[in-house]
């Protein structure tokens, strides 16, 4: 038995750092991704920063934490019809149902509904795109009370990679100039994603 032991405690000594630079890996690849955006923010005319008058800083993030980039199974709504998706103000944003999708996460099983634009559908450079607006018990305590948001694309099978360390603030988290979409009640996890982007602290 002694044999055994000692084998195990070297396999794990092995595999330990393995791990560790995995980790270190997908946190540098969200650190990336953040920086990136953080530039965007500052380069498009309809950002806060630029159109809203906001002084640009540095945006707060919950650190990247793989366990919220999940792997969901992606379940179609071909037959959904157009809705109006209410928002911060008395505008309508049109949009139609793309499927559900389903994962674990702590071992519990929850559901998101992905949604596609009607207009921007209809544009080439955005045929591909998803719209994932969600709310959790962060909001408020932590991330911004109207929920955060989630860009996807068309993926080619039924799994959707949904990384919640992506996740970013609607513009009405910094002025409230906006109109932004409201998550529908369907997308209300009940539980805390403490990843991806914080709230403004005032």
């Amino acid at each position: 038995m002694k044999p055994l032991f000692i084998l195990s405690m070297l396999l794990l000594l092995f595999m330990a750092p393995a791990y560790s630079q995995s980790d270190a890996a997908y946190a540098k690849k969200v650190e990336k991704h953040r920086k990136k955006a953080a530039k965007e923010f500052q380069k498009d005319d309809h950002s806060p920063f630029v159109k809203g008058g906001v002084t640009f800083h540095p945006l707060p993030y919950y650190a990247p934490d793989p366990t919220y980039k999940v792997t969901a199974r992606l379940t179609l709504t071909p037959d959904a019809q157009p809705f109006d998706m209410p928002t911060s103000t008395d505008r309508l944003a049109k949009y139609v149902k793309y499927g559900v999708a389903e994962f674990e996460l702590e071992g519990k099983t929850y559901q998101l509904s992905i949604y596609r634009n009607l207009r921007l559908a209809s544009e080439r450079k955005y045929k591909d795109y998803l719209f994932l607006p969600f709310k959790d018990y962060t909001n408020g305590n932590g991330s911004y009370g109207g929920g955060r948001y989630l860009d996807l694309k068309v993926p080619k099978g039924d799994k959707i990679e949904i990384d919640f360390n992506l996740c970013y603030n609607p513009y009405c988290a910094y002025a409230d100039i906006y109109s932004c979409p409201i998550p529908p009640d369907e997308n209300h996890l009940k539980v805390e994603i403490p990843a991806g982007i914080k709230a403004e602290k005032h």
